[in-house]
């Protein structure tokens, strides 16, 4: 009898509000859903949250309920999820940095130095005009009950182009794939040197335009060193982190880390040459939140 007055066009105006209370729990239950869904298929800091997550014994007497109104209701009682909040900034490099030192083997390597047209330089500081510093490493110090989502993110990709590697600063989670290129028309040899026991020491030699080589890592480790044994002036730094909270800043020095739980947090940034620098946030429910950083020249 129910059904039949909610669907009757001309049912009583207190029907008619019990008709659109249903269709807006509807609609908050199918947004809800979206929502969960959105946050679990991402790899990012939220994720780690939500796996394994524990319902109440509410919400399974909920689901026996006759209507979508109690189910609804007892669905947002019985499971409360955080919403997330992002973490974003600048950093800004104080006082000018030293020369970049030229490459000199590079440009005289009979095969490289061909891939240059002018004297390749070292990037230590890569600063642009406003003085804000990019390939500096920020991270969460520690986020309670974060795991590491590697084994499902992306590849990140390391590539060797004009004889040096590129980037030269990374960071990627333990067990995500570093997948390392060679678009360069000679051989190259690709050999990392962790200092962390439980991270291998890799040496590989990799053919111009054969296929790519694959790194992962299982600990934690900053500035995991790369080089190539054939030219020794080139290096990268891979920065290895047990949880998805972190992020390297870009070439104007901005950096962003996505959903990030609600809690207080010691965040840190730290850069080769420049150093380091920490601040105490908190990050709150579905708010944004700004942190900025100036290191110093050295």
């Amino acid at each position: 009898m129910l059904p039949k007055l909610l669907l009757n066009p001309h049912a009583c105006p207190a029907l008619r509000s019990l008709r659109l209370g249903f269709a807006t729990a509807a609609i908050r239950l199918y947004a809800f859903v979206k929502l969960i869904h959105t946050f679990s298929s991402n790899t990012n800091c939220l994720r780690p949250f939500l796996v394994g997550a524990t319902f109440s014994p509410a919400f399974y007497i909920a689901m026996n309920k006759s209507t979508a109104l109690f189910s609804c209701a007892a669905l947002f009682a019985a499971l409360h999820v955080a919403v997330a909040g992002e973490i974003t900034g600048t950093v800004t490099l104080k006082g000018t940095p030293p020369k970049e030192k030229d490459i000199t083997p590079l440009k005289d390597d009979a095969t490289c130095g061909k891939l240059h047209s002018e004297m390749p330089t070292t990037h230590f500081y890569v600063v642009n005009a406003n003085g804000e510093l990019a390939d500096v490493v920020v991270f969460l110090k520690e986020v309670p009950g974060a795991k590491s989502t590697g084994a499902t993110a992306e590849p990140v990709t390391l590539d060797q182009k004009g004889c040096e590697y590129t980037p030269q600063i990374l960071a990627v989670q333990t067990g995500q794939k570093i997948v390392v290129k060679n678009s360069d028309p000679v051989m190259h040899n690709v050999h990392d040197l962790p200092t962390v026991a439980g991270n291998n020491e890799v040496n590989q030699a990799q053919m111009p335009g054969s296929g790519d080589l694959t790194f992962t890592f299982d600990k934690p480790e900053m500035f995991l060193k790369f080089k190539c044994d054939v030219h020794p002036w080139m290096f990268a730094w891979v920065s290895v982190f047990d949880n998805p909270c972190f992020a390297v800043s870009d070439k104007d020095g901005n950096f962003k880390i996505k959903n990030v739980p609600a809690g207080k947090y010691t965040i840190e940034a730290i850069h080769r040459k420049a150093g380091s620098t920490k601040q105490e946030i908190e990050v709150k429910d579905g708010a944004p939140t700004k942190v900025d950083f100036t290191l110093e020249a050295k």
